[in-house]
């Protein structure tokens, strides 16, 4: 029988997890309900104890409620929490969790969730739903509910929501059960025709036997990434494309960190510009380094770095304003980089890239890194991107990482195909006997 985790506080939420719990039951899955309560006495029915979850994070319950310090608390119980959560999974005994709360519960369950391999249904229902997610969701596949009231009681507004919240992870849970392949896991490194990435039978529509690739991708570079995802196809892989938009270039990073991938295809590095130049779409200062830090094969081209993102015309701040502005959409405003800029870009990527510990190429596409930086177009200055080159081959001058200049732009079907060879030939030597 598919069964459903509960992660809550029972000294705040018993009632309303008392109601999920019976609801679950009655939709034919099992229940396991994880107390991760600290301060008042818990009401209702809990499968695991909060001192067991105390336990599992290495502290003492009784001393996080004598110390009175409530985030302290919520943070040592989020870890006990996932311990156990994890555990369950292991042993085989969950198919879904689902939590309800406001910002402590959310929290709370969001980090037991976010440690879950991707596919493992995950179902949140919060009154923080309506405003920025992102601390909760991060790079996992959470589904989030607005609960719409506080989650104070089982009341005419809140019932219907809970309700569709259980129905929703009852099904989840027993799609789950039955496929038992939904959850992404280590990919062995392999090459098409092997196992690399394989967990037993896949789901209709997935290709189970296929490496997996990660390959960042913009609007302006998508020909360029297209072409190099058509070449690694035909050769056999699955490539997952990853929008260079902050929180992509973030789930890029997580889940090469958790080695899903058998290479990465990094063509699009826009979000290291946002970062250095304060434009809207960072995804950190972790960019680029997750697959060099768990030695996977990797190509990497500089695309998009001739350009940083803005929002409206209006937010666009003052000291670029002087500078070739295009409006992209909408939303997004574009500002070229400077020759300065760019040569910091260019010892950055270096930086991250030098110490990388799996085989790792630098493509140079010497004809523009973008729609808006081939020749004749606006963005095109072989000054600033000569200065990006140029330090880019300093920085890496002396490491192991190959520099390989190709002379096309980076949108050109010749580029594209150079650059999944390449990558193809690393994940080949990689993954061959000693």
């Amino acid at each position: 029988m598919a069964v459903v985790v509960l992660v809550g506080t029972l000294d705040t939420k018993g009632l309303e997890y008392g109601w999920l719990r019976e609801r679950l039951l009655g939709r034919g899955v099992d229940v396991l309900v994880v107390d991760a309560g600290v301060i008042g006495t818990p009401r209702g029915h809990a499968d695991i104890t909060r001192a067991e979850v105390a336990r599992a994070a290495g502290v003492d319950l009784e001393r996080l409620r004598t110390e009175g310090d409530r985030g302290a608390a919520v943070t040592a119980m989020a870890r006990g929490a996932t311990e156990v959560v994890l555990r369950l999974y292991a042993e085989g005994r969950l198919h879904g969790v689902l939590a309800l709360g406001g910002s402590g519960g959310t929290s709370l369950a969001t980090a037991a969730m976010r440690e879950l391999p991707l596919g493992v249904p995950k179902v949140m229902v919060s009154s923080m739903a309506s405003g920025d997610v992102s601390p909760y969701v991060g790079s996992a596949d959470i589904t989030l509910m607005y609960s719409v009231v506080d989650i104070a009681g089982v009341n005419r507004v809140s019932a219907p929501i809970l309700a569709n919240a259980v129905d929703a992870a009852a099904a989840m849970a027993r799609g789950f059960a039955a496929d038992g392949v939904r959850a992404l896991r280590p990919a062995e490194l392999g090459v098409p025709g092997g196992t690399a990435g394989r967990s037993g039978q896949e789901p209709e529509g997935a290709d189970g036997d296929r490496p997996l690739i990660a390959a960042s991708m913009a609007g302006v570079t998508t020909p360029g990434v297209d072409a190099a995802r058509a070449r690694l196809t035909d050769r056999g892989y699955e490539v997952l494309v990853f929008h260079a938009s902050g929180t992509g270039g973030r789930t890029l990073e997580s889940l090469a960190d958790q080695r899903l991938f058998t290479g990465v295809l990094d063509l699009t590095l826009c979000e290291l510009a946002d970062d250095l130049c304060g434009g809207i779409l960072t995804a950190g200062p972790d960019r680029l380094l997750a697959a060099g830090r768990r030695g996977l094969p990797q190509v990497v081209s500089p695309g998009a770095l001739d350009m940083v993102k803005f929002g409206p015309p209006d937010t666009v701040p003052a000291r670029v304003r002087d500078r070739d502005v295009r409006v992209h959409n909408p939303s997004i405003t574009v500002v070229r980089t400077t020759p300065r800029e760019c040569a910091e870009l260019g010892r950055r990527v270096a930086a991250k890239l030098r110490d990388a510990t799996g085989p790792t190429t630098v493509c140079l596409p010497l004809r523009g890194l973008s729609t808006l930086g081939a020749p004749g177009e606006p963005y095109h200055d072989p000054v600033a991107d000569g200065a990006l080159f140029a330090a880019l081959k300093d920085g890496l001058r002396g490491s192991d990482v190959a520099v390989v200049e190709i002379d096309a732009h980076i949108n050109e079907p010749a580029f594209g195909h150079a650059v999944a060879d390449l990558l193809h030939g690393l994940v080949t030597r990689a993954g061959s006997p000693a």
